[in-house]
């Protein structure tokens, strides 16, 4: 990067907060050093929750203790990888704690995964062992035959629940399909088996920081899934950067709202590690629907609430939103996709509440941006600044190496600890996106004078109609801004004279009766030209990933109605 452009200046120091400083120090801490600190320093506080079943930091170290010996007497041991394919329950927590502890590898699995892609997920990882539901182990079971896999370990839902819904679950479950019966066959264990394994792991620590912690793989919205290899010490910088930009939160005395999916690296970092490295508690809620965040906010006062745009308009659209006191939240985080600025506004107008937006990637850890959690901090429409210790630039879509001047647009890049040791097992891939520790983002954005970021969209998602760039975000701003739109975006379709076109799709709030001529009109008003849709098609729900992404591929394919999410 040259010495002499805004991007060097670092002009986004002075929007830091008084008690935030531009670097930290980072002790050599492997991972399993922060469950071993917040349980010895809060041994009685509660650590997780779920469905009201409370476990202490003491209580969690000690499952955690006994599956990694478990593991051991398994032959499972350093550089060994085991898939966790888990909602959030309290079983995905200790075993993603146990399989670092025991010295070997994460790769957390999507649930909802068809079995071609766990699969292919399984086999790039090199993953021998497997943790999961009741309700998948027998798709498991059938998976060894294409991939390494030898042991599988199945939890059920019901494992940990309070008084009464424990008595209750065996009459309910099988009716509800909340249970299965898992086959009798080698190397098939279930979690009650586990954890009655005495005694502790007795091997010596040998983990280095620069060891591989996870095997994280991205979301695939733009290509094949990659593995992204992040280490102890990539993990370990991340929340020490995160704690750095909220320090008004202190240990030990703060609760998470764990709505996150722990099996996306932004719930996984955000949501779980962070929360036991403060010695939080953490309100897991597997299906996170507007309704069951809402109950969880009421039933369990979380202060802390990390969370994706789809659930933020989801809880404003509940019927449920306006009797619901929201008071105990003193800050929201939201990442992973863009919040429309209107859903902002609203959402702080009604609660009182901060959202603080940001940004970040899988192969970053995933947070490199944040809004400063200060009033007036926050631009509304931006990512905010560059956290501590991180580097960003924004280069020449067609030449690279080149800086822009502020307020010009041009592809992100990012320096920092937290960015990945690279990709597993894709060495043209890895030299392609990392040069000289600058990771290609693959999103266009722009940065102003006072150094605030603002992602405009994926390269990939760029529209060029005419030879004129439209960058579908700032349609979708325009779609959440009409007040009969619940959900909308754009995406480019074929033309045979323009190349491309706009299309924007369409979610209506409920008992609202537009046409797709007003939805042109509105945009003509506020677009130039060329950005204004050529169509508009109304839907049911927009295709999106679990933690809020549109996928605009899936828009564009013939014959998908959106009848059903994605």
């Amino acid at each position: 990067m040259d010495t002499n452009t805004i991007f060097s200046r670092k002009p986004w120091l002075a929007a830091y907060g008084p008690d935030t400083p531009e670097h930290l120090r980072y002790p050599e801490t492997r991972l399993p050093e922060l469950l071993a600190s917040s349980s010895r320093d809060f041994p009685d506080h509660t650590a997780l929750i779920f469905e009201g079943y409370r476990m202490s930091y003491r209580d969690l170290a000690g499952c955690v203790d006994r599956f990694a010996a478990w593991l051991h007497s398994e032959g499972f041991g350093k550089g060994d990888v085991a898939a966790i394919v888990l909602p959030n329950t309290i079983p995905s927590v200790i075993a993603f704690w146990a399989v670092l502890k025991a010295e070997g590898i994460v790769c957390m699995g999507n649930p909802l995964h068809t079995d071609r892609e766990l699969a292919r997920q399984l086999n790039g990882a090199g993953a021998q062992t497997v943790i999961t539901l009741d309700l998948l182990a027998e798709r498991i079971i059938r998976l060894r035959n294409r991939t390494g896999i030898t042991t599988i370990v199945h939890t059920s839902l019901g494992d940990y629940l309070p008084f009464p819904k424990k008595l209750l679950f065996p009459l309910v479950a099988g009716r509800k399909k909340l249970t299965a019966t898992v086959p009798r066959t080698e190397q098939v264990f279930s979690w009650k088996t586990v954890m009655n394994h005495p005694g502790r792991a007795a091997t010596k620590p040998s983990l280095s920081p620069s060891d591989p912690a996870m095997y994280q793989y991205t979301g695939g919205t733009t290509g094949i899934p990659k593995g992204v290899i992040l280490t102890h010490a990539n993990l370990c910088a991340q929340v020490r950067q995160i704690e750095a930009w909220f320090p008004m939160f202190e240990n030990g005395k703060e609760r998470m709202l764990g709505a996150l999916p722990l099996f996306h690296i932004f719930g996984l970092t955000v949501v779980m590690l962070y929360a036991v490295y403060k010695g939080w508690g953490n309100v897991l809620v597997p299906k996170p629907h507007a309704g069951a965040l809402l109950k969880a906010i009421r039933k369990f006062r979380p202060s802390f609430a990390p969370l994706v745009p789809t659930m933020y308009i989801s809880m404003l659209d509940h019927p449920q939103f306006t009797g619901t006191d929201l008071t105990s939240l003193k800050g929201c985080f939201s990442g992973s996709a863009s919040l429309p600025v209107s859903v902002i506004r609203e959402f702080e107008k009604r609660t009182g509440a901060l959202i603080v937006e940001g940004y970040g990637l899988t192969e970053a850890s995933p947070v490199t941006h944040v809004n400063p959690f200060v009033a007036g901090g926050p631009k509304p429409g931006s990512v905010g600044v560059p956290v501590p210790d991180t580097e960003a630039r924004i280069v020449d879509l067609k030449d690279g190496p080149s800086d822009m001047n502020a307020g010009e647009p041009g592809e992100l890049l990012v320096r920092g600890p937290q960015v990945m040791a690279g990709y597993r097992n894709m060495e043209e891939e890895n030299r392609a996106v990392l040069t000289h520790g600058w990771l290609h983002t693959g999103d266009v954005a722009v940065m102003d004078e006072e150094g605030y970021f603002f992602i405009i969209d994926r390269i990939k998602d760029l529209i060029v109609t005419g030879g004129q760039n439209v960058y579908p975000r700032e349609v979708d701003e325009v779609l959440h801004e009409h007040p009969a739109v619940l959900d909308g975006c754009a995406a480019g379709v074929p033309h045979p004279v323009l190349g491309e076109v706009v299309k924007a799709f369409v979610v209506l709030r409920k008992g609202q009766v537009v046409t797709d001529q007003e939805i042109v009109a509105f945009c003509r008003e506020r677009l130039a030209k060329y950005k204004v849709p050529v169509e508009v098609e109304f839907r049911k729900s927009l295709p999106r990933n679990l933690v809020g992404k549109v996928l605009r591929r899936e828009l564009t394919k013939a014959g998908n109605t959106g009848e059903e999410d994605t």
